[in-house]
């Protein structure tokens, strides 16, 4: 489907090629606003690029920077930023000088002011992404002589391994809105075990590892290898095993 048949909520244009105008530093006025009062959803890969920069685990990283709620997914809690407890309520990792976690910084915080929508009908099997501007009215950085496109944005901010991995945790949230663990309830045991595999990954390798699972499938040696050293290529192994343990359709073979 052409990009003009396609329908988008009221006051949503896609971007596509045009060119939109924006720059963030310590000279615009309004720097770090955007840092404060936020509500912003952690995905997976975030938690493990925070953890990592912050030189803690992920439990550890779990508890002291985030929060669970009930978001749009029914059978799943959302993990959301702790932001602190005074009257600011600023990210946690915010500081006078600016962000302490620049390099691993969180997906939303990357993609603005752009927010990223994807759509998966296309009949074809390979969804289409579309970017859109946002307007904060706080926010100079609209008024910026700093030229982009969507793609040199993308570049510039890092984040394709960030979409790669947000791609891939959106199938299995997929999964999980199917309410694969029907019967136990909120936290049951099935429920519990996959977000320490979304979450958790220090302790899913610790359990991989108990549980021998890597020597349960056919893998060749640089998956293995990349698991090893990789917690995102361990990641992506633990979504496949969900998966096969879930609904029993899986990229994995076992032996």
């Amino acid at each position: 489907m052409d990009i003009s048949e396609k329908k988008f909520p009221e006051g949503m244009v896609p971007l596509g090629e045009s060119e939109f105008q924006f720059a963030c530093h310590p000279g615009v006025a309004c720097f770090t606003f955007c840092c404060r009062n936020v509500d912003m959803i952690l995905y997976p890969y975030d938690i493990i690029r925070l953890k990592s920069a912050l030189g803690i685990d992920s439990e550890t990283c779990l508890r002291m920077y985030t929060g669970l709620e009930k978001g749009d997914n029914p059978y799943f809690p959302t993990v959301k930023l702790k932001l602190t407890a005074d009257e600011q309520k600023a990210c946690p990792f915010l500081t006078s000088s600016g962000c302490t976690v620049y390099n691993d910084r969180p997906s939303a915080c990357r993609t603005y002011p752009l927010e990223r929508a994807v759509d998966r009908s296309n009949i074809a099997g390979v969804a289409d992404e579309y970017y859109f501007l946002t307007h904060h009215p706080y926010c100079l950085g609209h008024n910026e002589n700093k030229k982009w496109k969507v793609n040199t944005w993308v570049r510039n901010q890092k984040l394709v391994d960030y979409n790669v991995m947000n791609e891939l945790w959106a199938e299995i949230d997929t999964v999980f809105r199917q309410n694969p663990w029907r019967g136990e309830g909120a936290g049951g045991e099935k429920q519990q075990l996959a977000f320490m595999v979304c979450y958790n990954i220090d302790g899913f390798r610790r359990f991989a590892a108990e549980n021998m699972l890597l020597k349960q499938f056919q893998m060749d040696k640089d998956f293995k290898k990349r698991i090893s050293r990789e917690d995102s290529e361990l990641l992506k192994f633990g979504w496949q095993w969900l998966k096969l343990i879930l609904t029993g359709k899986s990229s994995l073979i076992r032996k």
